[in-house]
Formats: structure tokens, sequence, C-alpha cells
């Protein structure tokens, strides 16, 4: 059961506070300079003030709309070109293994001036 500050006893022996407040029965209305001179408030302020919030916000809008399509678009850049290298690699890769073979190596032996060798020479022992 929850106990509240309100809900003790009051103690006795202390006087009671009036609950009544005093004063006057009905408080004085403040009235504005302004009014009081027959000037309202001025709305155009509040709309040019509106107006120019709501454009700050759609510019800002825009912004963020924008920097998000450009990275879009980088992203978009670097696919294609992670594509590229990725057949670029491809094509490296099958002629290391077409130039690696005996064929080949012999052909551009051939094409650098190197020749066949003659029939080897076999010495006698002695």
């Amino acid at each position: 059961m929850a106990v509240y500050e309100g809900a003790r006893p009051r103690i006795f022996g202390l006087p009671l506070r009036p609950r009544i407040i005093e004063g006057p029965a009905l408080p004085r209305r403040r009235v504005r300079g302004a009014f009081r001179a027959g000037r309202g408030t001025n709305r155009l302020g509040i709309a040019l003030g509106g107006i120019v919030v709501a454009f700050m916000l759609a510019f800002f809008s825009l912004a963020q709309e924008v920097r998000v399509s450009a990275t879009g678009l980088d992203i978009g850049r670097l696919q294609v070109e992670r594509l590229f290298l990725d057949g670029r690699a491809a094509e490296l890769g099958s002629d290391v293994n077409r130039l690696g073979r005996e064929p080949a190596i012999r052909k551009l032996a051939i094409d650098a001036g190197l020749g066949q060798l003659d029939a080897p020479i076999v010495l006698q022992a002695r």
C-alpha cells in the first residue's frame, strides 16, 4: 500500500492556514500597449517567418536527397569499375596460363632471336 506525503494526519497544536487566498475576487487583466493604441498583432511577420522556415526545411531536405543520389552514383560507378577489373584479372590469368606452357615459351625464345639447341655433344671419359 502506498503512503503519500499528503495522507499524513495533521499535528494538532499548529495553526491552520486559511484555504482561501485573500485578494481581489477577479484578477485585473493586463492589456498590451499595442492593443490599447488600436494596433493589432502583425500577422505579416509571422507569415513571412513561417515561409522562411518552410523554405529552409525544403532546402535541407533537397540537400540530403542530392547527397544520397550522389552516393548512389558513386556506388554504381565503383561497381562498374570492379566488374572491369575482375574481367581484366581473368584475362591476365588466362594469359599467364597460356604463356606458361612449353610451346609458348619456345615461340617467345625464337622470336627473341634464340635458336634451337644442336644435338648434344657427348665426351668420352678417359
